[in-house]
């Protein structure tokens, strides 16, 4: 769904067409000799097992705790809507969420996040990167960072992948120092990658001579004057071979009728079920966007409409995890760069407030059926267990059994992985 009453910041308006078009770069530590060895079944077998990996809802714009995770009901910031019980006795949500409130077995609220930036831009790479945004450095975007700790070599498909209505197939520049081989490919009606078929009029022999050839020069060529940008392009090429082979990965119609049924035949619920069948097949990133939340007017009948997209496909991935045997070691999480002002104003809306949110997570080493710090009477201000974008991002990384407090050797200098300043929540891992 499209909000036409956004505040029309420009994130708003770039949003969808941030991702950088072709997958001509790469990191640096690829063979010329390809990638086959990795692919053998045992090797993938045994890797994948073991692997851990990180899905995010990215509710762009701003999603209302108050209509969702930290309901109100009574009291004058509250809204017209009611808190339902859930599966966990104790803990309410939003009526608009019944079939995730079925799911609270599995999930951890964190009903006290105070991050103070009130701008969209901003927020958002808060979120996204566990630091402020600052002119003097960049960092990497959280897909960036967890396709980095948590990839194995045996994978042919990325490991960071974003899915959003309008995502061409293209990758992004969001890895910053981890290099371009984590950077994300943006995916778009739950439709594969551009140019994944060979072309009609070259045949499969062919095809395969003429790869032959390039890696027989290329490693003529390594062997004389071989740089980091050589080797991107090497790895760029034997990846792009081998995510023809997974084409099939991609394909929603390969998933019986049922399960589109189960998830909704509109975009939110293939976008789904495509993120389940990616990381069933070891992708260690997913982020899944769903927007547009800044309902500056008509907050409640919007949120009634959009709730209503979301929440059965929502518990439904969750459930499939759970039912799976995937959520112990899949961390899912639910943000946005902030909430909504707990005063509804003059056009029935809710403005920018970072003050007093909350994030919803599953899954992973988290402590299941809890909620985390709380908010007063009115949701104006955390009164326990305030935190804010650098303590959740090192919770995430810690649910996936990363040290957060662990470096990225980047040319010899060590990385911090998060914010040093900030700390893991502890109350809520298990």
């Amino acid at each position: 769904m499209k909000a036409s009453y956004a505040c029309g910041s420009t994130e708003h308006g770039i949003a969808r067409r941030q991702f950088l078009r072709g997958m001509a770069a790469a990191s640096t530590g690829a063979v010329a000799g390809g990638l086959g060895w990795f692919t053998q079944p045992l090797a993938a077998a045994q890797l994948k097992s073991e692997q851990k990996r990180i899905v995010v809802f990215n509710m762009h714009g701003g999603l209302s705790q108050l209509e969702s995770w930290d309901p109100k009901p009574g009291a004058p910031t509250g809204g017209p809507f009611r808190a339902i019980d859930t599966s966990v006795p104790g803990i309410q949500i939003c009526e608009l969420l019944p079939y995730s409130a079925q799911q609270m077995q599995h999930m951890c609220l964190v009903r006290g996040v105070n991050t103070a930036e009130d701008d969209h831009g901003k927020g958002a790479y808060m979120m996204l990167h566990g630091r402020r945004q600052t002119p003097a450095s960049d960092f990497p975007v959280l897909g960036a960072v967890a396709a980095k700790a948590l990839s194995t070599p045996s994978n042919a498909l990325p490991g960071h992948i974003v899915i959003t209505p309008g995502g061409a197939g293209g990758r992004g520049n969001d890895a910053s120092y981890l290099g371009p081989k984590f950077s994300s490919i943006s995916l778009g009606g739950g439709k594969p990658p551009q140019h994944m078929d060979r072309p009609a009029n070259i045949s499969e022999q062919s095809d395969a001579a003429r790869n032959d050839f390039r890696r027989k020069i290329n490693e003529q060529f390594l062997s004389r004057r071989r740089t980091a940008v050589t080797d991107a392009y090497t790895f760029s090429y034997e990846q792009a071979q081998q995510l023809m082979q997974q084409r099939d990965v991609f394909d929603l119609s390969k998933e019986p009728e049922k399960e589109t049924e189960r998830y909704g035949k509109h975009d939110f619920g293939r976008h789904c079920l495509l993120a389940r069948r990616l990381i069933e097949h070891g992708v260690s990133f997913v982020q899944i966007a769903h927007s547009n939340y800044d309902t500056h007017n008509e907050n409640f009948n919007f949120h009634i409409e959009q709730l209503g997209e979301f929440d059965r496909p929502f518990a439904t991935f969750v459930a499939d995890l759970a039912d799976r045997g995937l959520l112990e070691s899949t961390l899912i999480v639910v943000l946005s760069e902030f909430g909504r002002t707990p005063n509804i104003n003059v056009n029935y809306g809710r403005d920018h407030w970072s003050r007093a949110w909350s994030v919803c997570m599953a899954g992973g080493k988290l402590k299941r059926g809890v909620a985390y710090g709380k908010t007063g009477p009115n949701g104006t201000e955390v009164t326990d267990g305030q935190v804010d974008h650098g303590h959740l991002f090192h919770t995430y990384m810690q649910a996936v059994s990363v040290d957060s407090t662990g470096h990225f050797d980047i040319d010899g200098r060590d990385t911090p992985i998060a914010d040093p300043a900030r700390h893991v929540i502890k109350e809520v891992l298990a």
